[in-house]
């Protein structure tokens, strides 16, 4: 089974090519998914109305809150394949692939079914006003029947991202993000269907990039010597330890779900205004995580094939190499939003009320990605190394004390709000941290 070039220099050690070969396609490919959400919320910013905006993002919180949910399905199956990648075992490497995409068209298929509990439930939690909910409910509507391929194309970037091909993750998500715009601009700009084609163009995106995917993995196979018969991908062990890891990943993803989903919901009990502004602003902090998850899932890739060799020198060069390069991006991140920031607000929307209300709140946004970064980072190393158990009790700890945070920020209003954001990102540290150690000692030297 192929992976990346350069891995390691000639005396074995991980070199900065290494790190570089995994994490820049990631970061190119990444580049263009916020463009998805910045173009949603551009397109419907031309209608002088910040309930569309208000609407888009509501409804796409929805589905980050749904979707992300089942993220162990791209985080789980990074992190099992490139074990077994370092492990040398190829039919296991196939299996980790089938049994996400059974897990994927199941779970997509109980979402489409359950669609009606999932909408009105989520609006009970997001107290926009009544034109807003009357917007999001037709944007859910439609978007939902994109989950299965959704959930399938989680399942196949994290198998190539696991194997060290994230060229091939790079051209999938290409695929997805510029299809995505293109349909956008083509179903609200040229037919007119407001919210209603930002979804349509979703689920068209979603459908031609997991029918890609498959194409691709299904070639890839072809040339490997790994096998995925039925008998494999049900063999007990491997399945205990599959729906463990995912189980854990899925309780630390809704977790910390619910810090962003909380502060969506108080953004809109503030008014349309502040929660446009929000809305501008969380998707400059999207644009940054979506840069940094470049290193973090090169330490996802590099901490896993270390683990599954059993290498522990292995495993802090690559925690310590793709986080010495995330923190140099971070930098550079918020130098460019603290000087392009306004403009940007700009032409994401066009209403002045909005725009205005982004500007006051605009260095929180900025400044985010300093603290991110590093919350991002533990993320890909404890991910790498399927260390699951610690990373869902420190999402519940960092969720308590969210709460605790957003409780006594209140009097300062959407300061305040973002203020409590921050203090979610040092919780996260924080706890990730403590469990650090124990994962060094658990790897023999």
């Amino acid at each position: 089974m192929s992976t990346t070039t350069g891995e390691a220099g000639s005396d074995g050690a991980l070199t900065h090519r290494a790190v570089l070969s995994i994490a820049v396609p990631v970061m190119l490919s990444n580049a263009s998914t916020p463009l998805i959400g910045v173009v949603d919320t551009a397109v419907v910013g031309q209608i002088p109305d910040p309930a569309y905006i208000g609407a888009v993002a509501v409804g796409s919180l929805i589905f980050t809150f749904v979707f992300w949910a089942f993220g162990f399905l791209r985080m789980g199956t990074t992190g099992l394949t490139a074990q077994a990648l370092g492990a040398k075992d190829a039919d296991e490497i196939a299996s980790n692939l089938g049994r996400a995409l059974l897990i994927a068209l199941g779970v997509g298929l109980a979402l489409v079914v359950l669609r009606w509990p999932i909408r009105e439930s989520a609006f009970l939690l997001l107290n926009g006003s009544a034109q807003v909910e009357d917007l999001a409910r037709a944007y859910v509507d439609i978007r939902i029947w994109a989950a299965p391929a959704t959930l399938a194309n989680y399942a196949l970037l994290g198998w190539f991202i696991g194997l060290g091909r994230t060229d091939i993750g790079l051209v999938l998500q290409f695929v997805l993000n510029l299809t995505n715009i293109a349909l956008d601009a083509l179903f609200v700009l040229g037919f007119g269907w407001d919210v209603r084609g930002v979804a349509l163009g979703t689920l068209g995106a979603e459908c031609i990039a997991a029918a890609l995917g498959l194409l691709i993995a299904w070639r890839h196979l072809g040339v490997s010597r790994g096998s995925m018969s039925l008998a494999k991908l049900l063999t007990p062990a491997h399945l205990r330890r599959t729906f463990a890891v995912n189980g854990d990943i899925m309780l630390r993803s809704l977790a910390l779900i619910m810090v962003f989903v909380w502060f969506m919901a108080q953004g809109a009990r503030q008014g349309d205004i502040v929660l446009a502004a929000n809305a501008v602003l969380m998707h400059f902090i999207s644009v940054a995580a979506y840069f940094l998850d470049g290193l973090a899932f090169a330490a996802e890739a590099l901490v896993g094939r270390a683990i599954g060799a059993r290498h522990q020198t292995g495993l802090i060069a690559a925690a310590r190499m793709t986080t010495l390069w995330a923190g140099g991006v971070a930098v550079v991140i918020v130098a460019v939003l603290s000087l392009t920031g306004a403009a940007l607000i700009d032409l994401m929307t066009v209403d002045a009320a909005a725009r205005a209300a982004a500007r006051v709140y605009l260095p929180w946004a900025a400044a985010a990605p300093l603290l991110g970064v590093w919350a991002f980072q533990l993320d890909g190393i404890f991910i790498g190394a399927t260390r699951t158990a610690q990373m869902r009790n420190a999402a519940i700890m960092t969720v308590m004390i969210y709460l605790a945070a957003w409780w006594l920020m209140r009097p300062y209003g959407n300061h305040g709000l973002w203020a409590a954001l921050y203090i979610h990102y040092l919780a996260r540290i924080g706890t990730l941290l403590a469990y650090y150690p124990g994962l060094l000692r658990s790897v023999a030297p």
